[in-house]
């Protein structure tokens, strides 16, 4: 009797028990942090969209100056920027590093999970909105912010992108 119990004291390794117990508290261990990170990555989309945003508006007013001293009448219409208005999309997307366009400027691919950027200018050669969406998040920078507005960093309205 004596020599059973030596020997089940010399064997090695976890009982079924333990071994649940261990599992039970990783479970909730888990359970606790998977929330706390799927907040910080969701902030960490929204710091990078208005990062993004912010190259598309800094690119869109260099080009857009060039392009208003060049303007007879120093006046532009409003309007929305696309591929083939001067100035144009694709050269401020190029400046802002947010896509490639062929050399044919007919086909855009962008970078960074980018779906789709827009860029509103007004006659006095002024960025007026910038609108990117990205990473499941659509950011749109306002020029003038409306008295008793507020937005996420300054000009800048980060809000999930609507399916």
């Amino acid at each position: 009797m004596f020599e059973k119990i030596r020997k089940m004291k010399n064997k090695k390794g976890f009982t079924l028990v333990e071994l649940i117990v261990v599992l039970v508290i990783l479970a909730i261990l888990a359970a606790l942090l998977i929330p706390a990170l799927t907040g910080y990555i969701d902030k960490a989309n929204k710091q990078k969209i208005i990062a993004t945003t912010r190259q598309v508006m800094m690119a869109a007013q260099t080009e857009i100056s060039e392009a208003y001293a060049k303007v007879d009448g120093g006046k532009f219409t409003t309007l929305t920027l696309a591929a083939d208005t001067t100035p144009s999309l694709n050269k401020i997307l190029e400046l802002a590093e947010v896509a490639t366009v062929s050399k044919d400027g007919k086909t855009v691919t962008y970078k960074n999970g980018i779906s789709k950027v827009e860029v509103t200018i007004t006659a006095d050669g002024h960025v007026d909105t910038v609108t990117v969406e990205q990473s499941g998040f659509t950011c749109v920078y306002h020029e003038t912010v409306a008295a008793g507005t507020t937005y996420t960093d300054g000009n800048y309205d980060v809000q999930p992108t609507k399916a």
